[in-house]
């Protein structure tokens, strides 16, 4: 009976207790905002494949480990910037939404510390590598997407607080990443002006992400005297920002499959455009712009970025002719 016990409650409940507090542990890193970087490697890989018949998969899961290393650094970083300089604080609107490292005690400041070495660390061994493969260049891209990722909310930049947060995000998730992954997967730089375009969409939609959230952000962030896109145009302004940014998505796509830059396939990210819409519409009778405005806005950007993918992958499967 002794043993069924103990089988029954092992550790007097230490082990729902450890479950629980990685399961929060992990949540902080907010994997969701992952699918962002797993897109834009993914096409930048796949647009190899498209164009010169090149891709390797282990190269891309390393690309893809070493940007989600870095993303992640990123997350938890720029949370503890955040709290040290009086942003994030109890009652915050970034703490009604999610769990914070600092604010909720899931990790102490040298546990965010450590945790965000390690993870540019793995970063930097990939990087090394794939530095000896392809040279030079991928240094480089390495050391913008680090320096960008370390200066968010980090002295002396801390351009997230200068209103060019959308600017950078843009410029990382879009060409920087794309193109990157596709250099890393081909070693050329023939195509490059077509990933370059196609990259456009990858990067307005990201922006489109942090540009929401400041927007549900405003009122909070003026009081803070954080200076946001939203704090720069107004909330009419920076709404009608909004939604031209998310017209030109498909603009950009329309085009670039009338240049024959995208193939038939790619007319498939159109499905998600009702939904996008529907959203603009929603946003638009809103009095305020709702808590769950970055979610909504990512995961429209999420179904675009898989159709896309899938288009990808059916124009090198299927081709059109």
């Amino acid at each position: 009976m002794e043993k069924v016990k103990t089988l029954e409650n092992p550790g007097n409940g230490k082990g729902p207790e450890k479950k629980r507090r990685l399961k929060n542990v992990l949540m902080v890193f907010r994997p969701w905002s992952f699918i962002m970087t797993v897109i834009s490697v993914s096409v930048g890989s796949l647009m190899g494949l498209v164009l010169l018949g090149r891709f390797n998969m282990a190269l891309a899961m390393l690309v893809l480990t070493g940007m989600i290393a870095i993303h992640a650094a990123s997350n938890i970083i720029n949370d503890y910037f955040d709290t040290i300089y009086g942003v994030d604080k109890p009652g915050a609107p970034t703490t009604l939404y999610r769990m914070h490292p600092l604010l909720d005690n899931i990790l102490s400041p040298m546990e965010i510390k450590v945790v965000a070495l390690a993870l540019y660390s793995i970063a930097v061994l990939i990087g090394l590598y794939l530095i000896t493969l392809r040279g030079w260049p991928v240094a480089a891209m390495a050391i913008i997407g680090t320096f960008a990722s370390l200066e968010y909310t980090a002295k002396p930049l801390k351009y997230k607080y200068r209103g060019l947060g959308e600017i950078i995000v843009f410029l990382m998730w879009g060409p920087l990443m794309t193109i990157g992954s596709y250099y890393v997967q081909t070693g050329s730089w023939e195509g490059h002006q077509t990933v370059l375009i196609i990259s456009v969409p990858l990067g307005i939609w990201v922006a489109l992400v942090l540009l929401a959230n400041n927007l549900k952000d405003m009122c909070y962030d003026y009081e803070m005297h954080i200076i946001t896109v939203p704090i720069w145009l107004g909330r009419e302004k920076a709404f009608k920002l909004f939604a031209g940014m998310a017209y030109s998505i498909y603009i950009f796509s329309g085009v670039g499959i009338l240049l024959g830059l995208l193939s038939g396939w790619a007319l498939l990210v159109f499905l998600s455009l009702p939904l996008a819409l529907r959203l603009l519409h929603f946003f638009r009778t809103m009095p305020h712009f709702p808590h769950n405005a970055e979610p909504l806005t990512a995961g429209i950007f999420a179904l675009y970025g898989g159709l896309l993918i899938i288009s990808l992958i059916a124009v090198f499967v299927f081709p059109i002719t």
